[in-house]
């Protein structure tokens, strides 16, 4: 193994010479206690090192052991149900043989050597294979199957042997005899994060993956393979959004990275999703689910790793097929981590202090989504949808990192702090918020829930700005200024407002909205706003809109976000109320009119 020395240490930055056999971004191991590092820079013999653990006590002259490899994750069965730091190190590993404090130089493989996985083959010896085909199957949790897959990087071949039964990652389990040679397959395969997985061919953003938010499925979707962005003040509820979508998306299987966030959040993670259940199966959330967690306090230059290491178990699950939801909270700690960095190597510094980069750094890793054809034979579909939380300094949405994510993402949940402030979640601004997939996935709701889906939510959304616009009338001259017209459509975008785009995550019914109760919801809300305007056409001059607006079947209609998946139907018994109860108002007024 060829050996530098130190030159230089300046906090997780170590320039280290006589490096001249080292690549740009090989692992190396620094000093003595053989500490992790990344070369980032390399000028003549000197390689700058990123180092991802804590430098505090070495020095110049010290050695620095160059490896010849890229840093790399093992991808294998094991990987469901843990959490890793940025490095993909295992935590309850390191707990195990260190303490709660993480050891400087510990080294503890990612995926467990002795646990025995049992093996199932789907191929037979003499079938013919190629990267990508899955070669058998292992039962990784109650939730999720395991598909082995021939390595990317290996030529196409015929199975010479394969066995089944219990296997330790380690363990041979099949060998491919290609032109070149035999090959050896193991469950354990190794990829360099900053190479995206390939695949066979990107399909267009046509189906919507499904959180079940009102705001979001209705209002702004995400399409699975898409990518989004929930920018947002401190305490506007980013990460209270993140974690409803790790809960509640229609993704098989979820990433989260906890990335240069608060610990104490962190810790919320880790321990509510193991008591969390999933709706469709009834295990523990976290049978389907790997953490990655490189909280504030742990080494800066170990958050631009996470997000790597993190889209790199992604694609690797999305490679077997699987609907992959990514949730990074938050990138700016990211960018701040590289904007460090770049003050220590002393580049030429960009916007803010940020280094010049910034921007393809972003492009990079959220450019690494899509919905895809899978390498290998069958052809397989799946799909890694990208969410990353910013979260700007005072809520700046003009500062660097939100512009450049901007840039690149199709949907933008803006959070408000005002909404916060007034209990109302999620806290995303309706009309700050867009969606560029609209078009994509409006197919898609008109063949699963009906023609009206996409009108009704037009109509929605130009009464949400009528009232931005009204309530600015009604601040200047008072309400009484209004037509009766103009009063309905605010008290029906109060009912928008309270009783559909408010959502209790607390709550075990409101936390979560199928389409089809998203769509009986609104329809309450809009026949109400129609049988009332047809009321007001007709008795305009002497109808009480106190009692148009107080009817009893407005308490039905606001009650109705508690109301079980399975009882939606019930929503037609209020649809018949609405007519029934509004109606008579306006033979009331003809009357007085005549």
């Amino acid at each position: 193994m060829d050996v530098g020395r130190i030159v230089k240490v300046s906090g997780p930055l170590v320039v280290a010479d006589k490096m001249g056999a080292a690549r740009m971004y090989d692992m190396v191991r620094v000093s003595e206690a053989r500490l992790m590092g990344e070369i980032v820079e390399l000028r003549g013999d000197q390689a700058s090192i990123q180092v991802y653990e804590e430098t505090g006590g070495i020095g110049p002259g010290e050695p620095v052991y160059i490896t010849g490899e890229p840093l790399s994750v093992e991808l294998g069965p094991g990987m469901i149900e843990s959490f890793f730091d940025g490095v993909q190190r295992p935590l309850d590993g390191i707990k195990a043989k260190a303490g709660d404090y993480i050891t400087r130089g510990v080294e503890i493989p990612a995926l467990d050597r002795e646990r025995k996985w049992d093996f199932n083959p789907t191929v037979q010896e003499g079938d013919q294979v190629q990267a990508g085909d899955i070669i058998g199957t292992i039962q990784e949790t109650t939730i999720v199957e395991h598909r082995l897959m021939v390595p990317a990087n290996y030529p196409a071949g015929t199975i010479k042997e394969i066995k089944s039964g219990e296997s330790t990652v380690t363990d041979v389990i099949a060998k491919l005899e290609t032109d070149d040679g035999d090959y050896d397959i193991t469950m354990l395969q190794r990829w360099p994060v900053r190479k995206g997985r390939p695949y066979k061919e990107k399909m267009g953003p046509h189906i919507p993956l499904i959180t079940g938010q009102r705001i979001l499925d209705t209002f702004f979707p995400v399409a699975k393979g898409g990518t989004a962005c929930i920018p947002g003040p401190f305490g506007s509820g980013k990460t209270v959004t993140q974690h409803q979508l790790a809960k509640w998306a229609d993704a098989e299987i979820v990433v989260y990275i906890g990335c240069g966030e608060r610990g104490n959040e962190m810790t919320d993670v880790l321990l509510e999703f193991p008591e969390l259940q999933d709706p469709k199966s009834g295990e523990p959330l976290m049978k389907r689910t790997v953490l990655i967690a490189n909280t504030s306090n742990m080494p800066v230059a170990a958050r631009e790793a996470s997000i790597y290491t993190g889209i790199t178990i992604a694609e690797y699950f999305r490679d077997m097929g699987y609907s992959v939801a990514l949730m990074a909270d938050s990138t700016s700690r990211w960018a701040e981590a590289l904007r460090e960095m770049s003050g220590r190597l002393e580049e030429m510094p960009g916007e803010e202090g940020y280094p010049a980069y910034l921007g393809s750094r972003l492009a990079d890793f959220y450019e690494r989504s899509g919905r895809t054809v899978c390498l290998g034979n069958a052809d397989r579909e799946g799909a890694l949808t990208l969410v990353g939380a910013v979260s700007p300094p005072g809520g700046d949405l003009s500062e660097p990192v939100s512009q450049g994510t901007l840039r690149i993402v199709k949907v933008f949940w803006g959070l408000d702090a005002s909404l916060a402030y007034r209990r109302h979640f999620p806290a995303i601004s309706w009309l700050l918020s867009y969606s560029l997939y609209l078009d994509n996935v409006a197919p898609y709701f008109r063949e699963t829930i009906g023609e009206q889906w996409n009108e009704m939510r037009r109509e929605a959304m130009r009464l949400l700005q009528e009232e931005s616009e009204l309530e600015e009338i009604v601040r200047l001259v008072g309400i009484d200024a209004l037509s009766a017209k103009e009063r309905l459509v605010l008290e029906t975008s109060k009912s928008l407002r309270e009783d559909f785009l408010h959502q209790n995550a607390m709550h075990e019914i409101d936390t979560y909205s199928s389409l089809e109760k998203q769509f009986a919801m609104m329809d309450l809300i809009l026949t109400y706003h129609h049988e009332a305007g047809a009321v007001i056409e007709k008795a305009e001059i002497d109808l009480d809109l106190e009692q148009l607006f107080s009817l009893p079947v407005r308490e039905r209609i606001a009650r109705a976000r508690y109301m079980p998946e399975e009882k939606i139907k019930e929503m037609e018994d209020i649809k018949r109320e609405i007519k029934e109860q509004v109606a008579p108002l306006a033979g009331e007024g003809g009357e007085e009119d005549a």
